[in-house]
């Protein structure tokens, strides 16, 4: 596991921004400062369907045109206003394919102000592989990015990528190439991946699904089960379930599908092309599962800009560290603390894998962000923040691990307060371990009220049959009922006898 590196207070720079100018929508995203872990700080788009006839060769729509340019010259604005340090205007499937294509790509530099980078199919590919790799931890399996105009898909595993393809697939693509008939969708998807070598490769493995069409449907696929967390970063679906609920999103009209009116009415008539698209590579891949991504290819262009030992770092823990520095009464503390339960853990024989322990050093600097709160509201504050904060790099079993460990430090680890639904995003073993981080920052706390340079003289080790707290002599008189109680409450968790024990001298 990477080491946790505090931040420089620097801020790594002003804001960056990207325009996407897709073949649905053309899009502005402003984000804090070029990083390994950027923060979206403003994002808007139009929904200017420039892909409409434009994948078959056809010009780009004039009305689409106009909606485009018009939303370049606001994003220009935008971006003056923000004080964007560098503004990165991409183009992809429509642009590229369409006969005057060229032209408004001349039109929107000149708006810009700048070049535009129009990226090949292959280049797209890779983009959206370096945003998973960005944005989901240890990633394994094959990244699909199913825009307007076309269908990326690339293979990666770890931060190893192979060359990508771009396929003629997007929703207003397909649409228009099957005259909207789904039946001769169906045949043109089917031979385009019949054609395509590899896919096999992605059995077992993971799908990790980019793009609106398909965020919609994900998002329609978590009202529709009932999902206990509205963050669609890493949901994840299981693959029969997907190909289910794909099939249903084909059956029926969009307007009859629950919590429809999440999903904007330009998105809706491709729900159904992009269902289609899905059901064909699970079929194809024998996927285990697919993985929603909020990050794709404009996160992986600010990636693939970074140097390699910012591209090393471990984002989930940069965020953590970001909020432990803005929000805690000693960011220095919560290191310490994660090197304590480091300590007490390895001799509990609890968690020695590097995932466990990066989970509990980002929970450790996630530990003290609400004490500004008021004493009675500071676990449920805790909980509500992380659980929905933007944290890259973490599935939703480990956001819960973070929120509840968290939850527990302050309202204590057998409160049954805590929402059962995020419970159930963990199996038994991650909320029995999240009780006991919870209870174990409990304890410090107590000893150490949250100041530096004390948990390190204050040990907390199981020893045989035992839980032992030493107390130096000069920080004896820490020894009280409370600190007891607390330290009972936690050795019952772990099945031992709680004992403190203070030096003579």
């Amino acid at each position: 596991m990477q080491a946790y590196v505090p931040n420089s207070g620097d801020n790594m720079g002003a804001p960056v921004g990207v325009v996407d100018i897709g073949s649905n929508s053309v899009r502005l995203v402003v984000y804090d400062a070029l990083s390994r872990a950027p923060t979206p700080i403003f994002n808007e788009k139009a929904m200017c369907g420039l892909g409409r006839n434009a994948a078959a060769g056809g010009d780009l729509p004039p009305d689409g045109v106009a909606q485009a340019l018009s939303a370049l010259r606001r994003f220009r604005t935008l971006a003056q206003v923000i004080g964007v340090k560098a503004l990165y205007p991409i183009a992809t499937a429509a642009a590229r394919s369409a006969r005057n294509g060229a032209a408004f790509i001349a039109e929107a530099e000149q708006i810009l102000g700048q070049k535009i980078d129009l990226i090949s199919g292959e280049r797209e590919a890779q983009l959206a592989a370096e945003g998973v790799m960005s944005g989901v931890y240890n990633p394994n399996g094959v990244v699909a990015d199913l825009g307007g105009g076309s269908l990326e898909l690339i293979d990666v595993c770890g931060t190893i990528v192979s060359p990508g393809v771009s396929l003629p697939l997007g929703g207003l693509a397909l649409r228009d190439s099957s005259g909207r008939s789904i039946k001769k969708a169906a045949r043109i998807v089917q031979q385009a991946m019949k054609e395509l070598p590899g896919l096999e490769r992605g059995e077992g493995r993971d799908i990790y699904a980019i793009g609106g069409t398909w965020r919609a449907i994900g998002k329609l696929h978590m009202r529709h089960a009932g999902y206990p967390l509205n963050v669609l970063h890493d949901y994840e679906i299981p693959a029969r379930e997907a190909m289910d609920f794909c099939r249903m999103v084909l059956r029926v009209e969009p307007e009859t599908l629950t919590a429809i009116a999440s999903v904007g009415a330009d998105r809706r008539p491709l729900l159904a092309y992009g269902a289609l698209v899905m059901e064909q590579l699970l079929a194809k891949t024998k996927a285990a599962k697919v993985v929603l991504s909020a990050h794709g290819v404009r996160e992986g262009l600010l990636y693939a800009m970074l140097p390699e030992a910012e591209r090393a770092r471990d984002p989930l823990l940069m965020v953590a560290g970001e909020l432990n520095d803005l929000r805690s009464r000693s960011p220095q503390y919560t290191l310490e603390l994660a090197t304590w339960a480091d300590a007490l853990f390895a001799s509990a024989e609890l968690d020695l894998d590097a995932g466990d322990r990066r989970l509990r050093l980002a929970a450790c600097l996630l530990s003290d962000v609400s004490w500004r709160a008021h004493p009675d509201y500071r676990g449920e504050q805790s909980l509500n923040m992380i659980i929905h904060a933007v944290l890259p790099g973490v599935d939703h079993a480990g956001r819960a691990f973070l929120a509840l460990s968290v939850y527990y430090r302050h309202v204590g680890p057998t409160s049954g307060e805590a929402s059962p639904r995020i419970r159930e995003l963990m199996e038994g073993r991650m909320i029995e371990r999240a009780r006991i981080l919870g209870a174990a920052m409990r304890v410090a706390y107590l000893v150490s009220a949250a100041m530096p340079g004390i948990l390190g003289r204050a040990p907390l080790r199981v020893e045989g049959g035992r839980l032992v707290l030493r107390l130096p002599a000069a920080l004896a008189d820490l020894s009280n009922e409370r600190l007891a109680n607390r330290l009972k409450q936690l050795a019952k968790l772990l099945g031992r006898a709680p004992e403190i024990v203070v030096a003579s001298v």
